[in-house]
């Protein structure tokens, strides 16, 4: 391979509010769907509780305290050599119950200080505008995003922020993988209300819980390409992205039962949003699966053409692991970042059931090009690993910098093999609590912060042998990074 990675090629990490900031009910924030969630571990899943419960934990309430150490952390990254930081705003900061009418200075101060101080260390913010944290106040007056009411809120919130942060921030990504509504329920990506106690991923999936969680993604649609519209007018620089969770799986067996069911997989769980968002209208396959799951969307005459008019500028997605897919029911299931499948055996599987498959992303990067033609963003690709700190105050997280080493190949793979590949924010570059299972010990980033799962510790950052290493990767990009630098940096 002799292609560079491209001249302005983004390099950064990515976070989320929800998982890192903190401080939920401070400075005026109200309590998103997130701050209702108790933490877990990849056997007892997480939980919704309606009201608080004394003596719960909930994983949001502080996080790693970022709220008190943007500073410190901010430094940290411009230090690694980040021309870029994927982050989010919390509804909740600048609209503490969503549908507020006049917005909450003070949050809108706080992500004001972050974005001046990106631009003084020449960091471009990625901002998701929503990152699994609908305001509590919504799923409980309005059902969250079953309502359609809850759209014209949203693009109040949009206009609120575009505006406040017009000469700071270009890039915009509009809901963060959109597309875990169809996958795992409504509650997490649109504030579907839940029963008190039970999963935050809610139960089985029926044809019910599907005609809300897919009237709820319409509504999102809606509201993604009118802020695709509002985001141009405001200014022309900016640029919006969709946000995907990347879902690759591979046939278990050659069987054509196999391959069907794949095919169909990859369509529901990747393209359905990917074509709505980036081509404007829903695809060819939607009918058929609306038919057979006795689907009926309510729509407005309108809603074709504001699809149509509101068609995001890139594709971003998250990409940690693949899965592979069989007909056969007697074959044994994984699950793995919120996704379920049968076990590949070509691959190796983490104890929280992730393959690792560098490959699987080079797929996938080309699968995505080759299809919609835009350019591509990879905002998040990460390990998550109990990282040990040594006497001597270190954490040698060798099997993470082989992780991202992989990945990064793969990456320059695609490159070369012709996709536009823009950007890369792997995720959690400041060890965050874990959305899945709300562990601190599920640790992902380059910065190590001294908290666990029992709430102790003093949230003090060290970084870990991959922040050097990742520094190196970035430094090197102007030196025509290839696999061969790469190799020399472990």
């Amino acid at each position: 391979m002799t292609t560079a990675f491209p001249k302005g090629f983004l390099w950064g990490g990515a976070t989320a509010a929800n998982q890192i900031e903190g401080a939920w009910n401070v400075d005026g924030k109200g309590p998103s769907t997130a701050d209702m969630v108790t933490g877990g571990t990849f056997e007892t899943p997480r939980h919704y509780t309606a009201t608080l419960q004394a003596d719960t934990y909930y994983p949001s309430h502080q996080a790693s305290d970022f709220y008190h150490h943007w500073r410190e952390d901010l430094k940290l990254l411009h230090e690694m050599g980040y021309n870029t930081y994927r982050m989010s705003i919390a509804w909740t900061r600048i609209f503490p119950n969503g549908d507020d009418e006049e917005p909450n200075q003070a949050g809108l101060d706080f992500y004001r200080q972050i974005f001046e101080q990106c631009r003084d260390y020449g960091i471009e913010p990625i901002v998701t505008i929503s990152h699994y944290e609908t305001p509590y106040h919504l799923t409980q007056k309005y059902h969250g995003w079953l309502d359609r009411r809850v759209i014209d809120f949203y693009v109040k919130y949009c206009k609120t922020i575009f505006l406040a942060y017009k000469d700071l921030v270009h890039y915009w990504l509009t809901f963060n993988e959109i597309n875990i509504l169809i996958m795992m329920g409504g509650y997490v990506g649109a504030g579907l209300p839940l029963k008190d106690g039970e999963s935050m991923f809610g139960g089985e999936m029926t044809d019910a819980t599907r005609q809300d969680c897919f009237q709820a993604l319409h509504h999102q649609f809606l509201a993604s390409a009118k802020a695709v519209q509002l985001a141009h007018r405001i200014n022309p620089d900016n640029w919006v992205g969709c946000m995907i969770a990347g879902s690759l799986s591979y046939p278990l067996t050659p069987a054509p039962a196999d391959v069907l069911l794949n095919q169909q997989e990859m369509a529901m769980n990747n393209w359905f949003c990917g074509d709505v968002q980036v081509r404007g209208a829903y695809p060819y396959f939607a009918k058929h699966y609306f038919d057979e799951h006795h689907i009926h969307l309510q729509t407005e005459p309108e809603d074709t053409a504001i699809l149509k008019a509101g068609k995001v500028d890139f594709y971003s997605f998250s990409y940690y692991s693949s899965n592979a897919r069989t007909a056969d029911p007697a074959k044994a299931e994984s699950a793995g970042n919120m996704t379920f499948g049968a076990k590949n055996p070509y691959l190796k599987y983490s104890e929280w059931g992730w393959s690792t498959d560098a490959t699987g992303l080079r797929v996938y990067l080309n699968d995505v090009y080759g299809r919609y033609g835009v350019p591509v963003m990879v905002v998040e690709n990460g390990l998550g690993a109990r990282d040990e700190l040594t006497a001597e105050g270190q954490i040698n997280d060798d099997y993470r910098i082989a992780y991202l080493k992989e990945h990064i190949e793969a990456m320059h793979a695609a490159i070369d093999d012709g996709v536009d590949l823009i950007g890369y924010t792997p995720w959690g570059c400041i060890d965050l609590v874990s959305a899945g299972t709300g562990q601190m010990e599920k640790r992902y980033g380059f910065i190590y912060v001294n908290r666990n799962d029992q709430q102790q510790g003093d949230f003090k950052r060290i970084p870990k042998k991959s922040f050097y290493w990742y520094r190196q990767v970035i430094a090197s990009n102007g030196a025509n990074l290839n696999p061969d630098v790469l190799q020399k940096l472990i």
